[in-house]
Parts: structure tokens; C-alpha cells; sequence
């Protein structure tokens, strides 16, 4: 296991309280706990529920601030955002966008670490095929089981290559071929060089892969140090051989007696754990290529976690670098040579111009008519008028005059008419 003496996470009388209304205090989440993570290991954080785990861990990403207390990460305060591009987590629930497929949820989450679509690309088919959800890539992840949700939610935690691994009950929900995947992915990480903080209630999956542990309990920690050592019982020796008969068991019974004065326990066939009954099943049927609806086995551990961005220096070094290179003159750039595509463009959209433009042009000259024949239509108004008041009028006047009259009016109305 490749480490150095330089912790990766660090806790220094780290303390949480949480406060009510008042700001009283309520709840002690946790309480002056003292941590060091170092590189390159698998550090189990156990204890039951309310104990303080999730809390601790909230605080190591920064989602949380301490009451008092220490705490560090990469040699940095945890809300540095230079950090988060090191760091792959995986929340207790996976809280992912329902209505992407699994390819279009990691590149979403490639992109967020402004990675190249070719480097997504190979990322996300590599990972899916870690994951076993290469057939199901075209699903939504909204319509996922909690297992394949705990699946794709794991590839996304490893999506940006991270030197630090935070596990949050990553196996719950996930069948042991799931299971057992997750515990060998794990064992490879750290062999490789990666940290990872795991925080799991199923202590058998704990006790496979950590190398340390702290156990927790009222948000103190009351237990620290490594597996074989917490577990060992130095009180006892264990010894196994091929199977032997009762009689060469009574003779070390009586040999043991004679030599040492201690008695035999105990003497018992070892079983092999069920999860290894239950995956050599499975094993077995696969191998006679036995159909199945469900997930497949998983692949094994893309190659890009093992090896080490040369391209690029991340998120945050790129944007400080562009703010701080000077800003280039402005090149003087010559208008290019119109080409064919580009004139008959612009013939296309002249004759849209002049479609759109001859509505109004029909309309300004309508208008212009109406303008000119107003003085002659109300000519023809003012003539009607007196032509009706002449009617009216000539029942006063003689007949030889009224004459004289009509034969003046019709005289007006063909000029009119005209």
C-alpha cells in the first residue's frame, strides 16, 4: 500500500452542535473527535445510528461547518474548492437526475470536471462496464432498482479519477455479486494508491476491507486502531490442518495437556461463508450462459484509474492560468472573398426581404389612393347636398323656372361621374 506520512484527512477535536430556534443547544452530533487518515488506505467509520458518522463526513466535504475544532483535507480547509476535483463521493441515497439514461448521467457529471468528450466517452463505456449496466445504459436512472441505483452511482464517484474515495454505505441495497464487486473494487483502489473513507453498518463487509476503524458512539470515539488488532484475541491459538481422525485428534488433546497444561477448546470443520456458496452458484450458471433479466457481472477496473492525468491541471488552475495571462491584441482580420454559397444565401434572403416588403408597399400606395380622391369624394358630397336642398326648394318656384334648375343639376352630376 502505497503511503506517506502525510495524513489525507485530519480532525483535530473536531466538534458539531446543532442548535434550535433559540440557538440552544440541541443536538451534540459530534464531540471533540480526533482523526487521521492516511494515504493510501481503507478507513472503516462505524457506529450506530445518531452516532455521528454522516455528520463527520459532511464536514470533511465542506457541506457542514464545525463548532469548533480542526479539520483538513489534502493539507486544505475543506470548503477549498481546489480540492473537490480529488475527491469521488457516494451519498448514502443516490440522489441522481431520474430522467437521464446511465451515459447521459456520467457525462453530465464528466463535464461538471471539464473533461474532453473523447476522454467522457471512454470514461463513461469503461465504468458502465465496471458497474455491469452496459445493457442497461439506455434506461432511465429514474426507473433503476436501488441496487443498479447504488451501480451507476458508484461509476459517477470514480468519474473524475479521485485520490480520495468517500463510501457512504455503498453497499446497501446491492446483491452479494454487488457486494462482493464492491469489495474487490475497493482492495484494488487502495492497492493502487488511492485513500478511501468507507462508513458502512454491515460490519463483515467492514471487516474484509478496512485496515483501520474507528468506532463512534454518542459523536465520541471510543475505539481506534487496526482490524487484526481490535479483532485478534491473543488469549487463543488457532491451528488448521488437512482432516485428520479422532484418534490423532485425542493424541494432541492429550499431548497439549501433557506439554502446555491447557486444555482444547474446541475442535470444528471450517465452513466457507455463504456469500462464497451464493457466488459460486452464480458462477456456475453463468457458465452455462443461463439467461437473466437482471444486472451481469461487472468488468473489471477501468485502466484510467490507475493512471495519472498529464493533460491539463483541473478546474481550478485552468481558470486561475486564463485570468492570468494577458489578453492578445485583436488581429486585424481582411473581409474573405464572397463565395457561391455565401451569394446565393444572400440572394435567398433579398427575395424574403423584398416578399415581405411588397405587402407594405401595396398597402403605402393604397393609401396614397385613398389621400388623393378625398378632395373629389367630398366634392361629390357637397354637390348631392345641393342638389337635395334644389328638390326641396322647387315646389316654391314656377314650373317655367324649375326647368332652367334640373337642366343646371344634371349638368353637375355627368361632371361628377366623369
Amino acid at each position: 500500500m502505497a503511503r506517506d506520512g502525510r495524513p489525507v484527512i485530519e480532525t483535530v477535536g473536531l466538534t458539531k452542535v446543532f442548535k434550535d430556534f433559540w440557538h440552544r443547544d440541541k443536538v451534540v452530533a459530534v464531540h471533540n473527535l480526533d482523526l487521521e487518515i492516511r494515504r493510501g488506505e481503507v478507513f472503516g467509520l462505524l457506529g450506530p445510528n445518531g452516532s455521528g458518522k454522516s455528520t463527520t463526513i459532511k464536514i470533511i466535504l465542506g457541506l457542514l461547518y464545525p463548532t469548533r475544532g480542526r479539520v483538513s483535507v489534502f493539507s486544505r480547509p475543506p470548503t477549498d474548492v481546489a480540492i473537490k476535483e480529488r475527491i469521488g463521493y457516494l451519498p448514502e441515497e443516490s440522489y441522481l437526475y431520474p430522467f437521464l439514461n446511465a451515459r447521459e448521467t456520467l457525462d453530465y457529471y464528466g463535464r461538471l470536471f471539464q473533461q474532453p468528450r473523447h476522454e467522457r466517452t471512454r470514461r463513461t463505456e469503461k465504468l458502465l462496464e465496471m458497474a455491469g449496466l452496459v445493457h442497461q445504459a439506455r434506461r432511465r436512472v429514474g426507473e433503476y432498482s436501488k441496487g443498479m441505483a447504488r451501480r451507476i452511482g458508484l461509476a459517477q464517484a470514480l468519474i473524475n479519477d479521485p485520490d480520495l474515495l468517500i463510501l457512504d454505505e455503498p453497499t446497501t441495497g446491492l446483491d452479494p455479486i454487488g457486494t462482493r464487486q464492491i469489495k474487490d473494487l475497493i482492495r484494488d483502489l487502495a492497492r493502487r494508491g488511492k485513500t478511501i473513507l468507507l462508513s458502512s453498518h454491515l460490519l463483515a463487509d467492514v471487516e474484509d476491507v478496512c485496515d483501520r476503524v474507528a468506532v463512534l458512539y454518542g459523536g465520541e470515539r471510543r475505539a481506534l486502531g487496526e482490524v487484526k488488532e481490535l479483532l485478534g484475541r491473543g488469549e487463543l491459538t488457532q491451528i488448521i490442518t488437512e482432516r485428520i481422525s479422532a484418534q490423532t485428534i485425542e493424541r494432541i488433546r492429550e499431548l497439549i495437556d501433557r506439554l502446555e497444561r491447557k486444555a482444547v477448546v474446541g475442535v470444528s470443520t471450517p465452513t466457507e461463508k455463504l456469500e462464497e456458496l451464493f457466488l459460486r452458484i452464480v458462477q456456475e450458471a453463468q457458465a452455462a450462459e443461463v439467461q437473466t433479466s437482471g444486472v451481469r457481472a461487472g468488468g473489471a477496473l477501468p485502466e484510467f484509474l490507475t493512471e495519472r492525468a498529464t493533460e491539463g491541471t483541473g478546474v481550478i488552475e485552468s481558470l486561475v492560468a486564463a485570468a492570468e495571462e494577458p489578453e492578445p491584441a485583436e488581429p486585424i482580420v481582411s473581409e474573405p472573398a464572397s463565395t457561391e454559397a455565401e451569394a446565393a444565401a444572400s440572394g435567398v434572403i433579398d427575395e424574403l426581404v423584398e416578399a415581405g416588403a411588397a405587402p407594405a408597399d401595396e398597402e403605402q400606395s393604397a393609401a396614397a389612393e385613398g389621400t388623393a380622391a378625398e378632395p373629389q369624394r367630398k366634392s361629390g358630397e357637397a354637390a348631392r347636398q345641393v342638389k337635395e336642398s334644389d328638390v326641396e326648394g322647387r315646389r316654391d318656384v314656377p314650373q317655367a323656372d324649375r326647368a332652367v334648375i334640373d337642366s343646371l343639376t344634371n349638368t353637375d352630376t355627368s361632371e361628377e361621374s366623369e
